[in-house]
Formats: structure tokens, sequence, C-alpha cells
């Protein structure tokens, strides 16, 4: 059984996600304790419940002690994932995106074609954007052999939620290849998108455009961004995506969504400054790929390495997680990340 302390480290409901997600995908049943200590209301909240539900459901195994505030679960996966369509709806505004990846690690070896609807929460502050997904990991994946596509039904904001995104994962047909990105290269386009909702008449994409555009201006950039101007989701909100492509391969993403009193101007500004501040670091993968490629790296037949802007908790979690449950071995040399991955194919189960 695997044990895993659920204070350690980031304390938070990473461990939770991908504790839990590498126990679907390696078949081994997972005793998780101190379930998001570290965060200011501690145990499962709703979507965290909602993501162990699905990776019950996917498997066919069996979830004991989670309900919303639990400390401790036991979680026994059931077999293989088969493959076929789910369909999820978190409830709240929580995190689609999250839950995507939760199931990610065993859909990528599923036993045929997998695909989710899930509904939730898909623009919003401390989790990955579905055009984050979409533009830069899952372009970034399809170099390590995994062949995925996200699709945005409707967008959907804090507090109302109500987004929905598609997301189609295709099996691995053998092992994942390693992610090699040693030097970040030169920045040959930047492109993003400009989405609002229910906010055409303030010009909010517009907005956002105008002053990112600004700002990547004055830093010797320029980039090609859509606007968009949805009537489709349940709320008003806004988010604005930026993606550089580099000559050796990296893709370098950065976006922020609105808020109440968050104005355009204020999201074009920091999406700029952000992109603008990790290209200047010469990292290889932006401040959110940094961890999110580790649990495939992990997996890898070989060793991985790439540049990352800094060290976050959230990449140090994830390499103790990768550490902890898979063996996989890591090494953290100023900003360069190398991970030895363990190989992993179902056959070697």
């Amino acid at each position: 059984m695997i044990q895993i302390d659920g204070g350690q480290k980031s304390g938070s409901g990473t461990i939770v996600r991908f504790a839990a997600g590498l126990a679907t995908l390696l078949g081994e049943p997972l005793h998780l304790t101190n379930i998001r200590a570290k965060r200011p209301k501690p145990g499962l909240r709703p979507q965290h419940l909602k993501a162990l539900q699905a990776l019950k459901q996917i498997c066919h195994g069996s979830l004991d002690g989670a309900e919303i505030g639990s400390g401790e679960i036991w979680f026994e996966p059931g077999g293989g994932v088969e493959g076929g369509h789910y369909e999820w709806d978190i409830g709240t505004a929580g995190s689609t995106t999250l839950l995507a990846m939760t199931l990610l690690p065993a859909a990528r070896f599923s036993r045929g074609a997998i695909s989710f609807k899930l509904s939730g929460g898909l623009f919003q502050d401390f989790a990955p954007s579905a055009y984050h997904m979409q533009y830069v990991l899952f372009p970034m994946l399809k170099g390590m052999g995994i062949t995925a596509e996200l699709k945005v039904i409707r967008p959907g904001y804090v507090p109302r939620g109500g987004g929905i995104i598609e997301v189609g994962v295709e099996p691995v047909g053998g092992k994942l290849k390693p992610i090699n990105l040693p030097t970040q290269g030169k920045v040959t386009r930047i492109q993003g998108i400009a989405l609002s909702s229910h906010l055409k008449e303030r010009k909010v994409s517009q907005r956002m455009v105008e002053k990112c555009n600004e700002v990547l201006k004055s830093q010797g950039y320029q980039a090609d961004i859509e606007l968009v101007y949805d009537t489709s989701a349940l709320q008003r909100g806004a988010v604005l995506a930026l993606y550089a492509e580099t000559s050796s391969g990296c893709i370098i993403g950065a976006d922020r969504a609105g808020e109440p009193r968050r104005t355009s101007e204020e999201i074009g500004r920091s999406v700029a400054a952000s992109l603008h501040e990790d290209l200047s670091t010469g990292a290889t993968v932006d401040r959110y790929l940094a961890d999110q490629l580790i649990f495939c790296a992990a997996l890898a037949d070989g060793v991985s390495q790439y540049r990352i802007p800094r060290l976050t908790e959230h990449v140090e979690t994830n390499l103790w997680l990768v550490e902890t449950i898979l063996g996989a071995r890591t090494e953290v040399d100023k900003n360069l990340v190398k991970i030895q991955g363990i190989g992993y194919s179902p056959a070697s189960k």
C-alpha cells in the first residue's frame, strides 16, 4: 500500500490529486493522511472529492473515508482503465483543468481512447487555465508521445462556475519519450486569446489586448492576440492568455483571469509582465509547466531535463511525489531540472 502524508511539502490538494492519480495508474492501494493540512480549510474540498470519485469510477475502484472535510482516505484501484466517455460536474467553480490533470496519468495508458466532459471553473487564480492546457501543456506533451486535445465548450468563472471543457486522450502505444529542453533559443512568435463574457459593451477584450501589446512592445516583443466576446457563460468574466514559441521548441505561456475590481488594463499589464519575467530567466518552460511536466517525465524512458523560471513549492512537491511513489530519481541544479524516468508501460506493472 502506498502511504502518503498529505501534510508534507506544500500540504495542499496537489498531493491528494496526484497521489491518487499515480495510485490508479500503478493499480496500487493508497492510504492518504493529513489531507491539505497546511491549508486554511484542511481536509477535502468539493473539487478534491470529485477528483477522487472520478478516479474511482474510471478504474472501478473503492474509496473509503472520502467526504467534505475528510483528513484521511483509503483508495483501492479496481483494475486498469478501459477507456470510454465520462462526464462530471464539480458543482462549484472548482477547476476543471485540475480535475483533468488528476485523470491524465491513468488516462494516458488506458486500454482505449478516453474522453471527459467536465463542468466547473475554467479560468481563475491559483489553477491552470483551460487555454494553458490547450495551447501549452498538450502541445508540449505531444513531443513525449502523448496525444490529447481540449475544447472549450463554455467559459466558466468564479463564483458561479458552469464552464464546460471536453478532453480527449489517445492511449500511449509504448513508453513515453523524455523531454529535452536545455536551452530557450529565440522567441519566434507570440500568440494569444483575449476572452470576455457579457462585456463587449465595455470593450474588455480590446482593452486587455491594447495594454498587453503596449507593455510587450516596450520589452521588444509583439503578439498576435485574438479578441473573443462570449455570451454563453453564466456570468461576466474575462481572461487573457499568451503563449510564446521559441526556436528550440519551447512553448512558454502566461495568463490571468479577471475578478471584481481587477481592471482590463491590469490584466493586460500583468500577463505581459509575467511572460517577460519567465522569458528573461532563460527558462525553457513557464512557471506553470514547470511542475506539470514532472509526472510525465518521471514515467518516461530516459532522462528529461528542462530549465524552470524558479523553484516553487509545487515543483518541490511534485518531485517528492514521483520519488516517493514511482521511485524516479530527480535533481535540481540551479534552475535545471533533471528527472530519470522509470520507463513505465502497462506491461511493466
